[in-house]
């Protein structure tokens, strides 16, 4: 067939195609315009989920009589003059293509008013065929509206879903521009109805309130860091406000809402450790960048961005959240129905009353003199002095290894599997099981069970860190006072995080203890997994866990984890490759030696049922806070419960 140039309206067809994908395409191409109009409201109408009608109006500088036809022509705009403006766009839209391709597929009716005109103008399409510019009465501002979608494509409008998906796809559109501009007011209405009313505020929070809920606002952690022209602010979620898909994830750069994988997996990975596995964190963080700095003119719809340089913004993204984190309280606390939250007092703390106030500024100071701690533990400063005078040497967290990691060895034997593992062997299985303890209860028969009053003490009643002790219930959690009222820990999740830390350490300082077999073991396994432990079986060293070649399928393993004497090295290797092969993909390295980091340290931590004596009750309470993230186990569920004294008061009726 012979070459030929297409028809415009073919071209435009072509365009809408690729823009116009739905009614909520339409939505956001004209909030867009709205917004680069300088406009300060913006009201959004639709019927039918926008299949019937689309009616979009703003009070922004409007478009000159003169030039309605040509705003409806292809790739024709006031947003850029030459090819280097392409390169350093500050507009949400730039392409020109927007109304012309909704003109192509629906019947429009465009009408506006400049500041210095006495009148407005309107113009009518059907179908991409223009009609003649003629006087009405308006007020200054564009309206655009949009009737019978679709009506000439009927491939297209066949495709759509009903009207209440329509309508929601509209919603995000509205949600995603809405958001990101706090200081115009919006409105959007379906069939005639209110769905949203925002008017305008000089605060973020207030904006994502009144989409998401006062409740989820309150549980946000505000986040800032600048490096040079490149910034990030905004707020994510507490770890217990995740959901089970990452739609509630929103990225703005420079204004514009934008999709990128890098920024979603920085985010995954700021809450790896604190977040339960298949959940994803909640986030609305804001990017600001000279415009030079990244390409937006790489999709269709401006969704996606390429950066001049993402690792750099990858990696600032990743250390302003995690050093956010580090030194933030993100114990869960216990809410029930109709509680108040205020957002004056940080993510998680109830602002009822001066209490609060103070309850929320001791817990920072806490959460500030814990990393303290955590740095003195871990070797990275010389000494910690506490506020009160009394320094490190004043805790009774036991000895402080000399290599600076955590201070594991002062746990009583039963909690710290590599001091056990050092008289357990396979030869000697007697030795493997610890004696049954009396519970805390049993060790207070004279006083019924119930603790006493010097139990109780404060290790220093003038310090705002203090270590009282706790009760063992159902021989699985610990129940103890908190600066805020009443902490219920979980004994294995505790646990399984001392572990965890203690076992990153040792792996990064290479110093893992292993058990060496006086005869290697030999394991038959299928020729599939044969071959995967053979091609892991670097960092299946680094687990302690030491595999060789036998010949045909079979491996020998020649030693195994220092606190997984309990186990069958056999068992362990064939759980170690169940872990590797899940999923049908082959893990990237760093996190397949987490998982099998989070594996050991489950396997080897305390579990519920275990009776605790005293002492171990103890060194928990203790090395809980020695650790970084002690606030959840490595699979992200949270290792303590608190219920502060407000809601305490207020369900005993004494409020």
């Amino acid at each position: 067939m012979p070459i030929r140039v297409l028809s415009q309206s073919l071209i435009n067809k072509i365009a809408a195609g690729e823009v116009i994908e739905r009614p909520a395409s339409v939505v956001k191409e004209l909030m867009e315009n709205a917004i680069d109009a300088g406009a300060t409201r913006v009201d959004v109408a639709v019927e039918q989920g926008g299949l019937e009608m689309i009616r979009v109006v703003d009070n922004g500088g409007g478009i000159p009589s003169e030039e309605l036809p040509l705003a409806l022509a292809s790739h024709a705009t006031s947003k850029l003059t030459d090819v280097d403006d392409l390169f350093r766009v500050g507009t949400l839209g730039f392409r020109g293509e927007a109304l012309a391709s909704i003109a192509e597929i629906s019947r429009m009716v465009l009408s506006s008013r400049t500041p210095d005109s006495d009148g407005g103008a309107e113009l009518e399409t059907v179908g991409g065929r223009v009609g003649e510019v003629a006087p009405c009465g308006r007020p200054v501002g564009t309206s655009v509206e949009v009737h019978n979608l679709f009506f000439n494509t009927p491939v297209r409008r066949k495709f759509l879903k009903t009207t209440q998906t329509e309508f929601g796809h509209v919603a995000e559109a509205f949600t995603r521009i809405a958001l990101a501009m706090p200081r115009v007011h919006f409105t959007l209405r379906h069939n005639e109805k209110l769905a949203f009313e925002l008017t305008t505020s000089d605060g973020w929070l207030d904006r994502i309130a009144r989409f998401f809920g006062r409740e989820l606002a309150d549980q946000l952690i505000w986040v800032e860091n600048a490096d040079g022209e490149i910034g990030v602010s905004g707020y994510v979620a507490h770890p217990s406000q995740s959901r089970s898909h990452n739609r509630m994830q929103y990225f703005f750069l420079n204004g514009r809402h934008i999709r990128d994988r890098a920024l979603q997996h920085a985010l995954s990975e700021s809450y790896r450790g604190i977040m339960m596995t298949g959940r994803y964190p909640i986030a609305f963080m804001a990017l600001r960048m000279p415009p030079e700095d990244v390409d937006v003119n790489v999709h269709p719809t401006k969704l996606e961005v390429r950066f001049q340089d993402s690792g750099r913004i990858y990696g600032q993204l990743l250390s302003t959240l995690r050093n956010k984190f580090l030194t933030t309280d993100l114990d869960t606390r216990v809410r029930t129905e109709g509680t108040d939250f205020g957002s004056e007092t940080g993510p998680g703390f109830a602002a009822t009353d001066e209490r609060s106030a103070a309850s929320a500024a001791a817990t920072n100071q806490t959460a500030q003199w814990r990393q303290q701690l955590v740095d003195w533990a871990k070797g990275r400063v010389e000494s910690w002095d506490r506020p009160d005078g009394g320094g490190a040497e004043a805790v009774a967290f036991g000895p402080r290894r000399e290599d600076g990691g955590s201070a594991l060895n002062s746990m009583p034997l039963r909690l710290n599997p590599l001091a056990r593992s050092a008289r357990f062997s396979p030869e000697n299985p007697q030795d493997q099981t610890a004696d049954d303890a009396p519970s805390f209860a049993e060790n207070n028969v004279e006083t019924g069970g119930v603790p006493t009053g010097e139990e109780f003490a404060r290790i220093d009643s003038g310090s705002t860190f203090r270590q009282p002790s706790a009760l063992q219930i159902h021989n699985r959690y610990l129940v103890t006072e908190s600066e805020e009222g009443v902490m219920v820990i979980d004994q294995h999740a505790l646990h399984e995080r001392i572990l965890y830390e203690h076992l990153r350490n040792r792996i990064d300082a290479g110093a893992l203890e292993t058990q060496s077999l006086l005869v290697p073991e030999p394991i038959d396994l299928s020729a599939g997994d044969s071959a995967v432990a053979l091609e892991y079986a670097d960092l299946l060293a680094e687990l302690g866990l030491k595999i060789e070649p036998f010949g045909g399928d079979t491996i020998l393993i020649s030693s195994y984890p220092a606190m997984l004497a309990n186990f069958r090295p056999a068992d362990l290797l064939r759980e170690v490759l169940d872990k590797i092969q899940a999923g049908g993909k082959r893990p990237e390295r760093r996190d397949l030696l987490d998982e099998l980091l989070h594996m050991i340290a489950c396997k080897a931590a305390i579990k519920a049922g275990d009776r605790l004596t005293t002492d171990e009750i103890q060194s928990l309470l203790e090395q809980r806070h020695l650790v970084e993230d002690s606030h959840h186990c490595p699979h992200g569920r949270p290792t303590a419960l608190i219920f502060t004294r407000d809601e305490l008061d207020k369900q005993f009726k004494r409020v």
